[in-house]
Order: structure tokens, then sequence, then C-alpha cells
């Protein structure tokens, strides 16, 4: 029997496992996914998570079962690219004769000081219940400071603003404006939201130090009661360690069948990948479907295509709040009520199988 092997349960090996089970997926091949967590986590909708507008059910999908797929749940210490096993923490080694690396990212905190012990997070479905006990059991007029200006930053101000009209919430962005590389009107209505709902937009920011309950921009002191962390993001670290060829970023620099080089069995998925786009649930699913074409050509002994297709991206869905959204669909700017619905849509589908 074959052993594919796939390094945690995010988008893109949901999307592996979903292009292969349960009727494409070889009788001599078996699959054993590794998750920390005995479920799939919708990562796009930790913001609301953290904020109190959901409940941690509703960020929760069931991995799928099959006589052929077996689920290890436990801490991945190593990945041993040459004796090609996994290491965990709780049992033994596991081998594998195909691995799909899909350990997604964690928080990056550009060499800030004291920006990694005294800020919260919702990088994990775990941090972002810590996040969301710290929001919510703040008192009335509590100060919460968020840094990053990107989608997460926005959608958890936004969130928070309604969950808790009560607090004072400062959002941190380094650009002259709020989503400065998005077109113009998208990032004047944002931005207006914001003014109308008393979320204040800090431009131009510097976060230059971090310490308890005190945040420096541009080395001046602001007295904060949270600070949350959504500036920026790197690969896990267990893949920044491995001893392969990575890009500026610390993303593995792939073959266009999307493997390692010199190592055509393994293939990397997702966050930790080098791609020409920026990181997303959309990519890492665009990608996998490739992985699952090149995997069945192999196992079947066919030729590989010269050139894989590029990855259609359909755009980009943002919220502000529940009743307002923000996008770019097929290069369209939308705002609105109707940006909000279809990302509500797009949430529904994928999160009941259906595209």
């Amino acid at each position: 029997m074959k052993k594919l092997v796939l390094l945690g349960g995010g988008y893109g090996n949901m999307r592996v496992l979903r292009e292969l089970l349960p009727n494409h997926l070889p009788n001599d091949v078996t699959i054993t996914l590794i998750d920390r967590v005995p479920y799939h986590s919708l990562k796009t909708e930790y913001y609301a998570l953290a904020a109190g507008t959901i409940s941690d059910q509703e960020v929760r999908v069931a991995f799928p079962e099959h006589p052929n797929l077996n689920i290890l749940y436990g801490e991945v210490i190593n990945i041993n690219l040459e004796q090609k096993e996994i290491i965990l923490s709780n049992s033994e080694p596991v081998p594998f004769d195909e691995l799909i690396i899909g350990l997604g990212c964690e928080d990056k905190f550009h060499n800030i000081p004291g920006a990694d012990t005294f800020t919260y997070s919702i990088q994990t479905i775990g941090k972002a219940r810590d996040t969301y006990q710290k929001l919510n059991n703040l008192p009335a007029n509590s100060f919460v400071s968020i840094v990053g200006g990107g989608l997460s930053g926005i959608e958890l101000a936004s969130e928070l603003r309604e969950s808790r009209p009560d607090l004072i919430i400062k959002l941190f962005d380094r650009g002259k404006t709020i989503l400065s590389s998005f077109p113009e009107r998208i990032s004047r209505y944002v931005q207006n939201w914001f003014n109308m709902n008393g979320v204040d937009v800090v431009n131009e920011a510097n976060i230059t130090r971090v310490e308890d309950q005190l945040l420096f921009n541009n080395d001046e002191p602001i007295s904060t009661d949270v600070i949350v962390w959504t500036a920026g993001i790197q690969p896990n670290k267990l893949v920044r360690e491995l001893n392969v060829e990575k890009d500026k970023h610390g993303r593995v620099i792939l073959t266009k069948y999307h493997n390692i080089p010199n190592h055509e069995n393994i293939y990397v998925v997702g966050d930790c990948a080098s791609l020409p786009y920026a990181p997303s649930a959309q990519l890492a699913e665009g990608q996998a479907e490739q992985i699952v074409t090149i995997l069945t050509k192999r196992w079947e002994g066919k030729e590989l295509p010269e050139e894989m297709p590029t990855i259609k991206l359909k755009g980009v869905l943002g919220s502000l709040g529940k009743k307002q959204g923000f996008g770019l669909m097929a290069d369209r700017a939308i705002t609105g009520r109707i940006a909000r619905i279809l990302k509500s849509g797009v949430l529904w589908m994928y999160k009941f199988h259906k595209g």
C-alpha cells in the first residue's frame, strides 16, 4: 500500500481529501491526515470568533470519513525528508511515500521587541479563543489596539465594534490610507465606515516596541488595555527550518508541479508555498486541485503535462460587521450589503461541501 500523508487539516489538504474521497482514491493508497485538533477550522472566520459574534462550533467542520483515511492528532516536531517520516511529540514516527505539507502560517512580528509576548492573536483557533476571552471580559470603555490594517485587522475591528460598542478601538495601519493597495473606492468606503462607527484608524503607523498594555507608535507610548496583532504572517516554523530553498518570505520554492525540487514525492500547499499570489484559502484550494491531478497521474504512471494551468482566483471579499462588506470580484470593486451577502454565501457553500 502506498502511504500518502497530509500534514495539517487546513484549506489545501481539505481540498485534497474532497478531490480524492470517496471515489477517486486508488485501492492501493492509504491517507494519513495529521492535525493538532480533531476538526477542520474556518480560519477566515477567526476574527468573528475573537470578537464574540459567532460561536466556536460555527468555525468547525468535521473531517471526512473513509476506510482508507486514518486521522492522527498530535504536534509535528520534525519533518524528515530523507528518511521519509514525520516525527510527532506523542506517538511513533509516521512513514510516508508521498507527503503534502500544509501546516499553514503564524504571526510575523518583524523583530519588534515585545510583540510576540504582549499581544493577542487570531492565527489559530486556540489563540482566537484566548483573544475572545480577553476582549469580551473587558470592562466598558476599555481601549483595544489592533495592529495591522489588512483584511484580518479590518474585519476584527469592525466585528468588535458591533459586538462591543462600549469599547474604544484603534486600528494601526502602515499605509497612508486604509487598504492602500485596493482601488480608491474601496479604501474610501472602508475608511468612511470606520469614521461613522467610531473606529479610529491611525495611518502611517510604525510600531517600534510593545510592552505590557503599552504600544509604541513611532516611539511614542500609547497606553492600552489589549493589543491584538494582525500585522503579517510567515510560514510555520517547521517549514522555515526545512533545509530546502525558500523565497524572501520563508516560503518553499517549488517546481511547476508543486513539489520540492529533488523530492518529487513531497508537495507543499497553501501559506508555506512560494507562489506568485498572496496567500489565501482560495489559492490553497486551487493549488490542491492541481496537486491531486499530479498525484493521480504519477500513481497511474501517466505523463505529466508540459505546463500547469494558471490558478484562477475569483477575487477577495471582506466584511464590515454583519451587514456591510467590500471586495474585488473579477477586478471589479464592490461595496455595501451585496459584498457581505456574497461573502456569507461563499462561506455557506464551503461549510456544507457544495463548492
